[in-house]
């Protein structure tokens, strides 16, 4: 089918920072008494809008019998992943080229607050490939994995959602995309991929999962409309 625009998710598409949120989130938590197994942690967590995250570590820290979360604990954690961000982060391998050859419509849809977003874009040299069309969570009242992001976008883009094809490294990211009536290929070229992360996205309903930009590239031929 042809493609009128591409949705990109930004975390562990365009940017490799899915490891570094990850390991600062685990070790976190940890400190709270809060311990997830890699696995666990990715299936629940990765890609669910910033309240929804929020709200199921607090029930969590709950559950154990100590209350709501403490009071410091998302400053502690902003700040450690901020510092690792600026000293850790690159782009993905491959999607520079892939920007370049396949200029046409296209929108990051990120559950990442605005902010960061746009630095972690800066940060990489990605954010003039994109701007204005650069879609936040905060942007919109449901995160993923409801449709409202997407749908955002598209909207913004002038294009049907039928005709978007999203790119997506997480279930929930996956499911969102679905429900917004996308073309939803799952992505595993970050380097937080895991052991069962194709298995993860293809069950959460990916119609296809490529292992890399360069193979993007190679499937996108003749599949989205230039400018």
């Amino acid at each position: 089918m042809s493609f009128e625009a591409i949705l990109f998710d930004c975390d562990g598409v365009l940017v490799d920072s899915e490891k570094i949120y990850v390991d600062v989130e685990r070790e976190h938590l940890a400190r709270i008494g809060l311990h997830y197994d890699l696995d666990e942690y990715m299936d629940r967590f990765q890609g669910l809008g910033a309240t929804d995250f929020w709200a199921a570590l607090d029930r969590d820290h709950r559950a154990i019998g100590k209350g709501p979360l403490p009071e410091t604990f998302a400053d502690d954690l902003d700040a450690d992943t901020m510092d690792r961000i600026n000293r850790e982060l690159t782009e993905i391998s491959g999607i520079k080229q892939l920007l370049e050859v396949h200029d046409g419509p296209r929108a990051v849809a990120s559950s990442s607050r605005l902010r960061r977003l746009i630095h972690k874009l800066q940060h990489t040299g990605l954010c003039d490939f994109f701007e204005p069309h650069i879609y936040s969570g905060e942007q919109v009242e449901n995160g993923k994995p409801a449709p409202d992001l997407f749908l955002f976008a598209a909207a913004r883009l002038g294009v049907a959602p039928a005709k978007c094809l999203v790119i997506e490294d997480s279930a929930n990211g996956v499911k969102a995309g679905l429900a917004a009536g996308m073309t939803v290929w799952g992505f595993v070229g970050g380097g937080h991929s895991h052991d069962g992360h194709r298995e993860q996205l293809a069950a959460a309903g990916a119609h296809r999962v490529i292992d890399s930009h360069d193979d993007l590239a190679k499937l996108l031929v003749g599949d989205v409309a230039t400018t």
